[in-house]
């Protein structure tokens, strides 16, 4: 493992991470020399850990203001990167800011600066006006998955926040894909360029296949594709957020288990979607390219176009969440009946022919309890852990993923145990605390 501090070499050892890819060693060989560094490489090959190591290691322990900024483009993305500084065990505080949820709580942490700001540009640019805290003492900056940040329009608030940061001494920015010129308002001055895109593109092990609908309506072939995949991880991509919610209107008629992710949902909403995936209480996610990248979520096998992106670097993001880590994956593309196949999609596509008499696919295996109760209650993981052993009469392999949040808890235990374990633990308290639990919906 590279040349790190101790503290960091056991941080990662307890992440079960026991050495780094090639990309992660060069970004700290390179952000170590303390230039700044342009980092290209896909999404969901570790970037994040290329950029934190090398710099918490430079953070001044004696400090009281914020010393790093980490600008990410999307909520989740910033609140993954949070997790991810969490984990490592510093020492440094770390705050996430962002946009939908009370800017309250935000600028009472702030009162009490942490080394490492994460936000979203527009809730931190907010921050910057209301002087919630200095940006006096920041010496790192880091521009995450930057391309993406421009995409979304967030060109203003990232010019308005950098210019007020004269003390920044490197700058780091990561992006999916090359840029013809670097922004002036980043400040980024000859930096070395760490180039792992080509790299990745080629080592992707994608099988392409196509079906087609009868006429202009593509639900009732979606269905029967979805049907014939069975239950293995899949996202279905679409343009816009009320095709989404049309299809999933579709799919809850039908009784096919899944869920939905774009923007037009409130924060809580996209969290609890993305953390049933996770956990197997769905196995189908339809969602907007809001999901092509930044955002931690399992491997998948399938990847669907229920539309085309009008461009083919969003195509590329989008069939990057298959076949990573060398795995093999297959994307589908969904086309209506006289639906042409755009220029950029240069691989054979072959066709199937989808049954019509598929039975739906069955429900998932897991499904989530909710607790309304979390981390701010002092309740944690091996709290829940034995309430649902003991009391719920849980085998341990009937229990899965537990993730517990501020006020809340999610626990995946075998659905064919959820109606006996809502019985069994009605009333139960932990800690003294009664809980409230429900079935996640």
């Amino acid at each position: 493992m590279q040349q790190l501090q101790k503290s960091t070499q056991v941080a990662l050892r307890q992440l079960n991470i026991h050495s780094l890819n090639e990309m992660q060693e060069a970004s700290i060989d390179s952000i170590k020399r303390q230039g700044d560094v342009v980092l290209l490489s896909p999404t969901g090959s570790g970037k994040t850990l290329a950029f934190l190591l090398p710099l918490l290691e430079q953070l001044d322990k004696k400090s009281q203001e914020v010393q790093l900024l980490i600008l990410a483009p999307a909520r989740e993305l910033a609140l993954q990167i949070e997790q991810v500084f969490k984990s490592l065990r510093t020492g440094f505080k770390v705050n996430c800011c962002y946009g939908g949820h009370a800017i309250r709580t935000e600028i009472n942490n702030l009162k009490h600066p942490p080394a490492v700001l994460v936000g979203t540009p527009g809730r931190v640019a907010d921050h910057l006006r209301r002087e919630s805290f200095s940006p006096s003492a920041i010496r790192y900056l880091v521009l995450d998955e930057f391309d993406k940040a421009l995409e979304l329009g967030f060109q203003k608030e990232m010019k308005e926040i950098t210019q007020q940061l004269k003390g920044v001494e490197q700058r780091v920015l990561t992006s999916a894909t090359a840029m013809d010129e670097i922004p002036h308002f980043t400040g980024i001055k000859s930096p070395e360029e760490l180039n792992f895109i080509e790299e990745d593109v080629q080592t992707l092990n994608l099988t392409m296949k196509g079906v087609r609908a009868e006429g202009k309506d593509k639900l009732d072939v979606f269905v029967r594709l979805v049907s014939q995949l069975g239950n293995a991880p899949m996202l279905a991509f679409v343009n816009h957020r009320d095709a989404a919610d049309r299809i999933s209107n579709h799919l809850v008629d039908m009784g096919v288990a899944h869920d939905v992710f774009h923007g037009g949902m409130k924060q809580e909403e996209r969290e609890r979607s993305l953390l049933k995936f996770r956990n197997g209480s769905h196995h189908l996610l339809i969602t907007t390219d809001l999901a092509s990248r930044g955002l931690d979520i399992p491997e998948i096998e399938y990847v669907m176009h229920y539309h085309l992106p009008s461009k083919e670097d969003a195509f590329i993001h989008r069939n990057g969440r298959t076949a990573r880590m060398h795995a093999d994956g297959t994307v589908y593309l969904v086309l209506a009946e006289d639906e042409v196949i755009p220029e950029f999609v240069t691989e054979d596509v072959e066709f199937d022919e989808l049954k019509t008499d598929l039975p739906l696919p069955a429900l998932p295996e897991w499904q989530t309890i909710y607790i309304g109760s979390g981390k701010k209650d002092k309740i944690n993981k091996v709290d829940i852990v034995g309430l649902f052993l003991k009391k719920g009469q849980l085998q341990k392999d009937e229990l899965g993923l537990i993730n517990v949040l501020d006020r809340s808890a999610f626990v995946a235990i075998k659905r064919s145990k959820v109606q006996k374990v809502m019985q069994v633990l009605k009333g139960e308290k932990i800690k003294g605390k009664k809980l409230k639990m429900e079935v996640s919906k």
